[in-house]
């Protein structure tokens, strides 16, 4: 089973935005990886925090089971179809995350606490830093 903790964020709402993801497996950190979107919600930056993870662990952990761990309960809960997705933004990144998925055996999304997400906090934080100097 693949670990992936992701995260998005945005100063402001919206603003300079941000992903990270951190990927585990049984030898531990396999991949950390955070990137700058632009102007976005949060909410756009958790999604492509998703897209950009499953974009490199297609190339990485093809057929594999994949476990996401996610702090916002609005992603997760659209993910797993408790929630509808009515924003068209998030509508094409759902999109995305859909048609990348068939590359995986099983895939799991979970929400858990943002104490429990802080590296990929982290990654979001290193590329809205680096934007920012």
């Amino acid at each position: 089973m693949v670990e992936i903790f992701c995260d998005g964020g945005a100063r402001g709402n919206p603003g300079p935005a941000a992903y990270g993801f951190v990927v585990r497996d049984e030898s531990g950190v396999i991949k950390e990886a955070n990137g700058y979107i632009g102007v976005a919600t949060n909410n756009v930056a958790e999604y492509t925090a998703i897209v950009e993870a499953l974009k490199w662990l297609s190339n990485h952990k093809k057929g594999e089971d994949l476990q996401f761990f996610l702090d916002s309960l609005l992603a997760a809960s659209q993910l797993n179809g408790i929630y509808k997705v009515k924003n068209a933004k998030i509508r094409e990144l759902l999109v995305k995350i859909r048609e990348l998925e068939n590359q995986f055996s099983k895939i799991t999304y979970q929400h858990v606490p943002r104490d429990q997400n802080i590296e990929a906090d982290k990654q979001v934080n290193i590329a809205l830093d680096q934007r920012s100097i």
